[in-house]
């Protein structure tokens, strides 16, 4: 169950990205991340009045911790997904947000079996190779696409920040953890939004759209949280570090950015690390 649910939120972190992206293009990403977050915690409310949970302290500390880091990067990471390509930005984050709590988990101790170690290892190869996109230089050179990078580098060690606080919550928690996180994810977002000055009114056709991604973002979040007290840490950061894959596919299919070869052996190597970390 623990891969299932991982497998899951990959899925679903991936659309929700590509719907981000997408509604950043066409209206502030300001307003994209706060709308989007405000309508997961909508999600939320309705997940919590129909599941049992109870937080403690510490819970809502490291929830609140998790929900700084989510808020964060989720801004940087939409920019970078505005002002580049899917392709690249989406990966380079995702390698980072998977290595993060794939290292605080062994410094904690947790033991894995020999080919999931492996598997890790090569699932976070396969998500270098999704991301290995290059476009056509001026000088007719091909070079790879570096616009929305920086952004996406200090993005992903963010978010990866925010899956490691979150693990450190108790079972007993449920989904409830995701409840701190999200109210002080909103609250930073409004914090910075006002310090920056930030745009916040979004034409009304994209709504609908910002709406569906807060969706999908939000049910990835619950299907990581049911993937990582199912089993491991590491194992469940890694599986949802796979979320490019889906990202990159809705591109293709979409907005016809061209899946290259390298990227294609990528999808493949993914598949081949998800059946190491199964055994």
């Amino acid at each position: 169950m623990a891969i299932l649910f991982g497998l899951l939120a990959a899925v679903l972190y991936g659309a929700a990205d590509f719907c981000g992206g997408v509604a950043a293009r066409r209206s502030p990403v300001f307003a994209v991340t706060i709308l989007s977050q405000l309508a997961g915690l909508l999600v939320l409310f309705v997940i919590l009045g129909l599941t049992h949970w109870h937080l403690t302290p510490r819970d809502v500390v490291f929830g609140a911790l998790s929900g700084i880091c989510a808020g964060g990067g989720l801004a940087l990471f939409y920019h970078a997904l505005a002002i580049g390509r899917m392709g690249v930005v989406s990966p380079i984050t995702a390698v980072l947000a998977a290595a993060v709590p794939v290292l605080g988990s062994l410094v904690r101790g947790e033991h894995l079996h020999a080919t999931q170690g492996v598997g890790i290892i090569v699932a976070l190869a396969a998500v270098v190779l999704i991301s290995a996109s290059f476009e056509e230089s001026s000088t007719g050179t091909r070079e790879i696409a570096t616009e929305g990078v920086r952004e996406a580098l200090i993005a992903g060690l963010v978010i990866g920040g925010f899956i490691l606080f979150l693990s450190e919550t108790s079972r007993g928690s449920g989904l409830a953890v995701l409840l701190p996180a999200r109210i002080v994810s909103v609250l930073v977002l409004l914090v910075t939004a006002a310090a920056f000055r930030g745009r916040l009114k979004t034409p009304t056709p994209g709504l609908p759209l910002i709406g569906l991604c807060g969706v999908l973002d939000m049910s990835a979040n619950a299907f990581f949280v049911l993937s990582a007290r199912a089993g491991e840490v590491s194992i469940a950061a890694v599986l949802t570090g796979l979320y490019p894959a889906s990202t990159v596919l809705l591109a293709w299919l979409l907005l016809r950015e061209r899946l290259q070869r390298v990227q294609r052996w990528g999808v493949v190597l993914a598949l081949a690390g998800v059946a190491l970390i199964a055994l």
